[in-house]
């Protein structure tokens, strides 16, 4: 036993501190109800703190580098990825947890986690492999989210996956869809954390959207005055800052819109929470609906601004061709696997012995990235590419 350091916090000492700090419906790491796979507690760090450190050293976390939301990675390098987004979810994840005296290393292991089962091209990828998928158990990137951590990521050698808490996993199942295969059926989210990391993901996808949506030229200031929320919050900024430039405007614009949706949230989600009367975490199991939450007035000030981005960008038709290119890639790729499986590499052609082919393509075709999917593209149909 390594003698300890005068001065060094132990894990028993932070989660004394938790039990100091955090509201008593908090997720506490010392409550865990633990890992799939028993082992040895750390001796300076909590388990949500052990499992943060786990989800940024896997290769699924890495791969969001190149993993895209709307614009595809060829299109620039100034769009957001999946890991900036990650990054952004957890960022506003924090805010909010540690405004409401949450775990804040729960919600930001949660947020950092909650999209390493996207694949290449963004949605439009996904609805590709779900539509493949269809008759041979699905696809659902909350689910491969929880087969990567449980299942593929291939660290340890005693143990498939990362095995992460017991609080990470429910967390990450925010559809509360059956669990496939090996992993254990796990209950919906109830936690707190878990709560706030979903509407987090929401505020952070929206106006990263606009961002990008506006620096592409896809979306345009005199149609996004038309929208209440946009405008009111314009002209705030406009007289509060003149003769700001469009670019600077921009962004003070959406800076402001996150500010004002996270401040709404914790504020309506602490007088959902006082009237619920929960005084553990234990006692979400008893409440019906959600604890974190917009109030009606924001909700419907949101209403029309997401309505806009989905009409506006998400069906623009650019968006749309890029969207059904990728899926394109996507299907060709999966076909010619699944007609000569000797082109897979060997890892994954090991697999076909004891598993469904489509199972496993699917895997591997959803842990790609944009960049390495269109070079495989190449590869396979292109006849003067080299291999």
């Amino acid at each position: 036993m390594p003698k300890k350091e005068k001065g060094l916090l132990s894990r028993k000492q932070l989660e004394q501190i938790e039990r100091k700090t955090l509201a008593p419906y908090a997720v506490f790491a010392a409550d865990s109800q633990g890992r799939e796979h028993p082992e040895a507690e750390h001796p300076y760090r909590t388990c949500f703190q052990r499992d943060h450190d786990r989800i940024i050293h896997s290769t699924a976390f890495r791969r969001l580098e190149y993993k895209t939301q709307v614009f595809v990675i060829h299109e620039g390098d100034y769009y957001r990825t999946r890991l900036t987004h990650t990054l952004e979810v957890a960022q506003i994840a924090k805010t909010i947890a540690r405004a409401l005296r949450l775990n804040v290393d729960l919600a930001e292991a949660i947020a950092l986690a909650h999209d390493l089962g996207h694949g290449p091209f963004g949605h439009s990828g996904e609805d590709a492999l779900r539509e493949i998928m269809r008759d041979h158990g699905g696809f659902d990137h909350n689910l491969q989210a929880l087969r990567i951590v449980c299942l593929l990521e291939q660290r340890y050698p005693d143990f498939p996956g990362l095995n992460l808490t017991w609080e990470i996993r429910t967390g990450l199942n925010k559809h509360r869809v059956p669990i496939p295969d090996a992993i254990e059926k796990l209950p919906p989210p109830l936690s707190l954390e878990a709560q706030l990391v979903d509407v987090a993901d929401e505020i952070a996808y929206d106006h990263h959207d606009l961002d990008d949506g506006i620096t592409s030229g896809l979306l345009h200031e005199e149609d996004l005055n038309k929208i209440p929320l946009w405008r009111e919050v314009r002209s705030q900024e406009k007289k509060r800052h003149t003769g700001m430039s469009a670019e600077l405007l921009k962004y003070q614009i959406i800076r402001r819109l996150i500010d004002l949706q996270a401040t709404d949230l914790i504020q309506e989600s602490l007088r959902r929470i006082s009237r619920s009367g929960i005084r553990q975490s234990s006692d979400l199991r008893r409440v019906p609906g959600r604890l974190i939450a917009f109030s009606s007035g924001m909700s419907n000030l949101r209403a029309p601004l997401k309505k806009f981005l989905f009409k506006e960008l998400y069906h623009h038709y650019k968006v749309v061709r890029m969207a059904d290119k990728a899926k394109r890639f996507v299907t060709a790729l999966f076909e010619a696997y699944l007609n000569k499986p000797d082109q897979l590499p060997h890892t994954t052609r090991g697999r076909l012995q004891k598993e469904d082919p489509y199972r496993v393509i699917c895997d591997y075709i959803a842990g790609m990235t944009d960049r390495y999917a269109l070079d495989e593209y190449r590869k396979l149909f292109y006849p003067f590419e080299r291999m």
